[in-house]
C-alpha cells in the first residue's frame, strides 16, 4: 500500500489518443478529393492501445460529414469516441473531448503532423503531451501508454465510452431539465463484497481515479486480497448499470472495521460516472451499513490537486471533521453521527441493490 505524497508528481497514463486525420492517421488530405488510405502502422497503434483501455478520439480540420464517410467507409468509425471536426483551434477540440470523456487533460494525448499545430496545443494545454505523427507507430512502447493493469473491462472501454455518448445526445434532448434526464435513465447501483474476479479492476480503479477518490492511496490485487480475507477490513465494489447498458464497476470501498468505528480508508467513484451523482449514493449506502452495524461511519480524506470535489461529497453525505486541525502529514477525518441519521434513506434517481439481496 502506497500513499503517493512524497515522491515527485509523475504524469499519468494516457487515458485517450486524440489523433489529427489528414496526413496523420491516412496518407492524404480528405478535403483534397483523393480516398488516402490509413497508414499500417497507425492502425496497428490503434488496435494495441484499444486493447489496452486506452481509447481514441479525432480533433481534425475538414468538414465533418466528409470526413466520417471516410472514416465509416474504412471501417474506423467505431475506433473512436468522439470525432471533432471543423476549422477551430485543436485545442478546443481536445478540451471539448477530455470534458466529453470526463478525464483530466493531464491523462490525454494528441498527435499531429504539423508542427505548428502541436505547439498551439502544447501551449494552451500544458498537461495534454504532444507527439509528431511519424511517431504514431511507436506510441505503444513508450511508458505512457502502458497502463499497469490490462483488464477484461480495459477492453471494452471503448464500448463503455461510446454508449456514453449515447447518453449524452439523450441528455441533449431534456435540455436544462437535468433531473429529468437523471430519472430516466434508472439507475441501479449494486454494492457487494469483492470476489476474486472484481480485484484486477479494484486495483486498477485505484491508480486511474484521481477526482473523487478520498485519499489518493494505491492498492495492488495481492493487497486487497489479503484486506478482503481479513475480519478487521472490509473490501466492496460497486457496480451501475442504466437503461442504456452497463458502466461495469465504478466505485471501490476499502473500510477499516474498529469495535467502535467503520472508518473509510478509501473510496473512490470512477470519473466516468462523476456527472450521474452517484458518488453521495454509496456514501449513504455505507453509512447505513455501518450504523446497521453499530459502528459510527467515519472517513480519512486526504487533499490532492484534484479532488476537492469528493469532500465536498463527503460533506453533503453529512460527514464532518471530528477535530478542528488536520495532524501535520495526516488525514483529515469526519465522520457521521449515526444519531442524526434519517429513518428512511434519501430519496435519489439511482436505486441501491445490496450484493445480498
Amino acid at each position: 500500500m502506497t500513499a503517493a505524497a512524497d515522491a515527485a508528481p509523475v504524469a499519468p497514463v494516457v487515458k485517450c489518443l486524440v489523433w489529427d486525420l489528414d496526413d496523420t492517421l491516412w496518407d492524404g488530405v480528405v478535403l483534397e478529393g483523393d480516398e488516402p488510405e490509413p497508414f499500417p502502422s497507425a492502425l496497428k497503434t490503434l488496435r494495441a492501445l484499444d486493447e489496452r483501455g486506452i481509447v481514441h478520439a479525432a480533433a481534425s480540420r475538414g468538414e465533418y460529414a466528409v470526413t466520417s464517410r471516410h472514416l465509416g467507409r474504412h471501417g474506423l468509425e467505431e475506433w473512436f469516441c468522439d470525432v471533432q471536426v471543423g476549422w477551430g483551434t485543436k485545442s478546443d477540440a481536445v478540451r471539448r473531448i477530455a470534458e466529453g470523456l470526463n478525464i483530466g487533460l493531464d491523462t490525454v494525448a494528441f498527435v499531429d503532423n504539423d508542427p505548428v499545430e502541436r505547439a498551439e496545443v502544447a501551449s494552451a494545454l500544458p498537461t495534454v503531451r504532444c507527439y509528431p505523427a511519424d511517431q504514431a507507430g511507436a506510441l505503444p512502447d513508450l511508458a505512457e501508454f502502458q497502463p499497469e493493469f490490462v483488464t477484461e473491462e480495459a477492453g471494452r472501454r471503448r464500448q463503455l465510452y461510446r454508449t456514453e455518448r449515447r447518453r449524452q445526445v439523450a441528455e441533449e434532448e431534456f435540455g436544462a431539465d437535468r433531473q429529468g434526464f437523471l430519472a430516466s435513465l434508472g439507475l441501479e447501483m449494486t454494492v457487494r463484497d469483492a470476489t476474486e474476479d472484481d480485484l484486477s479492476r479494484a486495483s486498477e480503479l485505484t491508480v486511474r481515479t484521481h477526482q473523487l477518490n478520498t485519499s489518493g492511496l494505491t492498492y495492488d490485487a495481492d493487497e486487497l486480497r489479503q484486506l478482503a480475507a481479513s475480519d478487521a477490513h472490509r473490501v466492496q465494489v460497486a457496480a451501475l448499470r442504466d437503461r442504456f447498458g452497463d458502466y461495469g464497476i465504478i466505485g471501490l470501498a476499502v473500510t477499516e472495521l474498529t469495535a467502535g468505528d467503520a472508518v473509510l480508508r478509501l473510496m473512490l467513484m470512477s470519473c466516468r460516472v462523476a456527472s450521474r451523482g452517484v458518488g453521495t449514493v454509496l456514501l449513504d449506502h455505507l453509512v447505513r451499513d455501518a450504523a446497521a452495524g453499530g459502528r459510527r461511519p467515519v472517513a480519512h480524506f486526504v487533499p490532492t490537486e484534484t479532488n476537492r470535489n469528493m469532500l465536498v461529497t463527503l460533506r453533503f453525505a453529512g460527514f464532518a471533521p471530528v477535530t478542528d486541525e488536520q495532524e501535520a502529514g495526516g488525514p483529515m477525518v469526519l465522520a457521521v453521527d449515526p444519531g442524526s441519521l434519517a429513518t428512511a434513506p434519501r430519496q435519489t434517481h439511482v436505486r441501491v441493490v445490496s450484493g445480498t439481496d
